[in-house]
């Protein structure tokens, strides 16, 4: 079970990511993001060791390439309290923690930690928990899957304007959508989803797909 500790981070999330944002390819804004924490949730470590979060940030700096004024990210972040070896090309910054002391920040969907305790989530073998609360599940947070999740490590990872996806053996395909905004429901070949919700800034709640498998699943 992850503690949630009341404390303060130097440099905070949030900050991190207003300058690791814009280097992207998924990111859609023109210029220096400005961000709001507006939902998402975590998953244990069975360990115990690595923070596991999926965060929503909403960014107001203007319209994106879209035409839209205000865009939404899913952002898988792992916190460790030392560097993932052989992962520097995923590091978003180092932080200050006021009682964990110092923490490297990932990009999750290259942390095999996020990434096994994610598809323990699609399997139902792992429970959202709330972002901010200790012990205490996330309802909002569904999850549906036909049949197993692949197994093992992902043999690589790629992003998209909208997309991350982790290719895995027989086929098999797990797709984080960053960018979330409506759109048509593409259910050809998915297996597994998950959908979360968040807060837009005008007040409304917005839910959407946050993750799909698709094909290749091994019996």
């Amino acid at each position: 079970m992850a503690i949630i500790h009341r404390t303060t981070l130097k440099p905070t999330k949030l900050e991190l990511l207003t300058a690791w944002l814009p280097t992207r390819p998924w990111y859609s804004g023109g210029g220096t993001p400005e961000l709001t924490k507006a939902g998402g949730f975590r998953l244990d470590d069975p360990q115990g060791e690595v923070g596991i979060e999926f965060m929503v940030v909403t960014d107001t700096s203007g319209t994106d390439t879209s035409g839209t004024d205000t865009s939404a990210y899913l952002v898988p972040l792992t916190y460790r309290g030392a560097p993932l070896e052989g992962a520097e090309h995923a590091l978003i910054g180092t932080m200050e923690h006021g009682v964990l002391g110092p923490r490297w920040a990932y990009d999750g969907c290259h942390d095999p930690a996020l990434v096994a305790q994610l598809l323990a989530f699609f399997e139902g073998r792992a429970e959202a928990q709330a972002q901010s609360i200790t012990d205490t599940p996330d309802r909002e947070v569904t999850r549906s899957c036909d049949g197993p999740a692949p197994s093992g490590p992902p043999t690589a990872v790629t992003d998209d304007d909208k997309t991350t996806e982790l290719s895995f053996p027989r086929g098999a395909t797990l797709r984080l959508h960053r960018v979330l905004r409506p759109a048509p429901d593409d259910t050809s070949g998915v297996t597994g989803r998950v959908t979360g919700a968040w807060n837009a800034p005008d007040g409304t709640r917005e839910r959407e797909t946050f993750a799909v498998l698709r094909g290749g699943t091994e019996s």
